[in-house]
């Protein structure tokens, strides 16, 4: 594909993802209460920890600005859209990132998508469960004598990082094991630098939590680390099975090469007996 092909793919991906969260966000404004409710949990959570370590912090969230309210509905619409059509763009990002696909590889992108749909969505639950640990932990240095206000579309912007954060930490090493598959990384190469990946993540881990706790980067630094050794171990399995397919294939090809060379060595053998029978009685290869 040229350039143009490609930005003309690319826009037409985002637009079919577009499509499909505006869609996801029109079905989810008739259950805005509910959802609302479920994004305001782990702040809820994270106060009621705070009030029993330090019962005389005072916090309270609050709307500022005359377009807030509205705001924070296009928000929590956004945040159950993307969560309600995620099988959809995650699929149009699949399909854009490798569309080159043989036929028989077609099959890989059904994989992918049953397989990234759940990964990523118990990205985003650890994410949200890790939520008020981190909250609690943050509020938590705030001085007495202090009342702390917090911006709900700021706070739920940050819950939405933080989701998404996790629920694409967790494809990571399903990408890893598809790009495997395809050919472009080998088990090996993932052996090798399995100590640095393994940092990465931890270091990932500490940067992308909310928190500066221990608990929160390793629950998202251990998951990480335990779906890349899988996807290390499925890798090395198929390798294996390539490099067996591979050597029965040049099997094959050696014995047709040794079954064409003999029947070349009896095909001589013959055309010389017959020279010799054809000239005892009188005629050589050229009047045949």
């Amino acid at each position: 594909m040229s350039l143009f092909e490609h930005l003309r793919e690319l826009r037409y991906r985002l637009v079919v993802a577009a499509v499909a969260i505006i869609v996801g966000m029109i079905a989810c404004s008739f259950f805005m209460d509910e959802l609302f409710a479920v994004l305001r949990h782990p702040y809820d959570v994270a106060i009621a920890d705070l009030k029993a370590r330090k019962p005389e912090s005072v916090t309270t969230l609050v709307n500022q600005g005359i377009t807030s309210p509205f705001t924070l509905s296009l928000k929590i619409a956004m945040v159950g859209g993307m969560l309600l059509t995620a099988p959809i763009w995650l699929y149009q990002l699949w399909a854009f990132i490798v569309p080159g696909l043989l036929a028989k590889e077609k099959k890989w992108a059904v994989i992918f998508i049953s397989a990234a749909t759940p990964l990523f969505f118990a990205g985003v639950a650890v994410g949200y469960i890790v939520m008020p640990k981190g909250i609690s932990v943050l509020l938590g240095f705030t001085q007495d004598g202090i009342t702390n206000m917090q911006d709900i579309t700021q706070f739920l912007s940050f819950l939405l990082r933080i989701m998404v954060v996790f629920g694409i930490a967790f494809l990571i090493p399903l990408v890893v094991l598809m790009l495997n598959i395809l050919g472009v990384i080998k088990a090996r190469h993932l052996s090798k630098y399995r100590v640095y990946v393994i940092f990465g993540t931890f270091v990932f881990g500490a940067v992308a939590t909310p928190s500066t706790d221990p608990f929160s980067m390793l629950a998202l630094a251990a998951p990480m680390t335990l779906l890349f050794l899988a996807a290390e171990a499925i890798a090395h399995i198929l390798d294996r099975r390539k490099e067996r397919r591979i050597a029965a294939g040049e099997d094959v090809l050696i014995r047709d090469s040794v079954s064409e060379d003999k029947a070349l060595r009896e095909l001589s053998s013959s055309d010389g007996d017959d020279q010799t029978i054809g000239g005892a009685m009188g005629f050589d290869k050229d009047d045949r």
